[in-house]
């Protein structure tokens, strides 16, 4: 397995060594969950943009945290204090590594990627906005890059506009420049779409944000797990990505930024560890990445997701890439052969490795509880995208996503599973 080199898809990099192919079954085997019957039938896990299954060496660290180490960190100068201390921010300096930032104290951790998005609007947003300022967000965002907009702009006065989405999934962008205006002070968007896989071009999305002045914030939830991330090519202000997507544990998320942006912000929660001092007159807080972090932070979740890091970072992220690309293009090739299927997104050029879709003859919870019995996990539902499945006229669509342990034989069992759905809701 080699490691990957530092690179994004849209960076122009052509020297890139030649990706080797995954090991599909020696991972498979690293990832106890795969073991599971589900209803007396082997397990297919295809919801991985919900959440990723775990390998063993993640669980064994974070069982080994418990075990050995479980102590709070920065606060003692005991053995165990100081070991849990250095192996949360050798994980913190990990993450930096991984998405290429200058250095580890531009990353923030956060309970997910929905808090990190919320610090942004909450302290940059708060501290920066006036009435008449500009956001400017895509129709296919997640509603934690929606709402919290929402909620400063009721508040503010703020002005929200969106980039709308072409019937093919992908970002309408001919009237970009009109969009952006000397007023928009913030250009938020997702890096891949979490329904329709689209993979939007952030370079140019960001180089067009900064000629009016604008600041650039990613939402890289369904991106970092996946490819190559590098927060200085990409050259956006704001990367937010949550662990629980990329092998590691629930509770743990990423918020980077740049290091003069996150100096300038005010503390977003008050509290334990993130002050340097308090007075009944006031307080200081302290310096980053710590004034972000307010009382005991996920520290086992960290380290867990250090371990993650360490294990994507050895299978190499343009195998895993490509990979993925290559499965998606063979369900894209098999799924139109399920009756009344209609694939929601573009090309597997232009996507990820998701596809969502709906089926005339089943509401998507029926897709999903028939397949459940089958032993396949899909999402159904709006994934936290209403206003994208608004725009195609849906309440809801099914969604398969995938990840490295996912096979071709797995998307042949999905595609009999929704043939056996047709003839059950067919009358």
């Amino acid at each position: 397995m080699s490691h990957s080199e530092s690179h994004t898809p849209d960076s122009g990099d052509t020297k890139c060594a030649p990706t080797r192919a995954l090991d599909v079954e020696t991972i498979r085997a690293e990832f106890p969950i795969l073991q599971r019957r589900i209803h007396g039938l082997p397990l297919v896990y295809l919801d991985n943009a919900a959440t990723s299954q775990k390998p063993r060496s993640v669980i064994d660290a974070l069982t080994r945290y418990y075990e050995q180490t479980n102590a709070n960190v920065h606060r003692g100068v005991h053995t165990l204090s100081e070991e849990a201390t250095a192996q949360y921010e050798g994980a913190r300096a990990k993450v930096s590594t991984f998405i290429n930032a200058t250095c580890p104290k531009e990353v923030i951790w956060t309970r997910n990627a929905s808090e990190a998005l919320n610090v942004v609007a909450y302290s940059w947003g708060r501290a920066n906005l006036k009435r008449g300022d500009h956001v400017l967000l895509t129709e296919m965002e997640h509603h934690s890059n929606i709402v919290p907009w929402q909620i400063l702009a009721a508040e503010r006065g703020i002005e929200l506009d969106f980039v709308r989405v072409a019937d093919d999934g992908t970002l309408m962008l001919d009237n970009l420049n009109k969009l952006l205006t000397s007023r928009t002070r913030l250009f938020g968007f997702t890096y891949m779409s979490n329904v329709v896989g689209t993979i939007n071009p952030v370079k140019e999305l960001t180089l067009a944000a900064h000629k009016v002045g604008a600041l650039v914030l990613l939402d890289a939830c369904q991106a970092v797990p996946h490819m190559p991330v590098d927060a200085q090519a990409l050259d956006v202000d704001f990367l937010a990505f949550s662990g629980h997507k990329m092998l590691g544990p629930t509770g743990i998320g990423v918020l980077w930024g740049r290091r003069e942006l996150l100096n300038a912000m005010p503390p977003f929660m008050g509290g334990g560890d993130m002050i340097r001092e308090v007075h009944l007159s006031g307080f200081k807080s302290s310096e980053l990445p710590w004034k972000f972090e307010a009382g005991t932070p996920a520290i086992a979740q960290a380290i867990g997701l250090g371990a993650a890091v360490d294990y994507l970072s050895q299978v190499g992220m343009d195998a895993i890439h490509q990979a993925e690309r290559e499965l998606t293009a063979y369900a894209l090739q098999r799924l139109p052969e399920v009756k009344g299927l209609r694939i929601l997104g573009p090309s597997a050029d232009k996507r990820g490795g998701l596809v969502a879709f709906t089926l005339e003859a089943a509401h998507p919870h029926d897709i999903a509880a028939v397949l459940d019995n089958l032993g396949i996990a899909i999402r159904a539902g709006h994934h936290c995208a209403q206003p994208l499945h608004e725009r195609f006229n849906i309440p809801a669509s099914a969604r398969a996503s995938f990840y490295l342990y996912n096979t071709r034989e797995e998307v042949d069992l999905l595609v009999k599973g929704l043939h056996k759905v047709v003839e059950m809701f067919t009358f």
